[in-house]
C-alpha cells in the first residue's frame, strides 16, 4: 500500500509553480508499484466540482461547486493513474462533503479531497 500525503500551492500562484507541482505528484505516483493500492489525501486547493464530463471513470457527480483549475488539474493526474476521486461518488449532506468554509460563512467548498487506486472500489 502506498500512502501519498500532499498540500498544492493555491489559485493564486502562478501557472508554473502549480505545473511543477503536478508533473512532481505524477513522478511520485508513477514510482509506485503497479500491482500495489494507492491512496492520495491531499489539501489541493482545488475544486473538482459536480460536472464529471470526460471523468466519468474516476469521479461521480456529488463533489461541490464548480470544476477549477487546480481541479481540471488533478481530475487529469486521476484518470491518467485511474485513481478514483473520494468524496464524489456517493451522495453525502453538504456538511459532510465541506471542508472549507469562509470566515463570514458565505462560501463554502470541498478543497481537501482524497483519491484511490480504481481496482480497490474507490473511497
Amino acid at each position: 500500500m502506498n500512502v501519498i500525503q500532499c498540500y498544492a500551492p493555491t489559485n493564486d500562484y502562478n501557472e508554473d509553480v502549480k505545473d511543477q507541482f503536478y508533473d512532481r505528484l505524477q513522478s511520485i505516483v508513477k514510482k509506485c508499484p503497479a500491482k500495489e493500492l494507492i491512496t492520495l489525501m491531499a489539501d489541493l486547493n482545488d475544486k473538482v466540482g459536480m460536472d464529471n464530463t470526460g471523468y466519468e471513470d474516476i469521479m461521480g457527480r456529488h463533489g461541490l461547486g464548480e470544476k477549477n483549475k487546480n481541479g481540471e488539474r488533478f481530475a487529469k493526474l486521476c484518470a491518467f493513474n485511474k485513481l478514483v476521486i473520494g468524496g464524489t461518488i456517493f451522495p453525502y449532506k453538504r456538511i459532510y462533503k465541506t471542508t472549507w468554509t469562509s470566515p463570514d460563512y458565505t462560501t463554502q467548498n470541498q478543497i481537501t479531497i482524497s483519491a484511490s487506486t480504481k481496482r480497490s472500489g474507490g473511497l
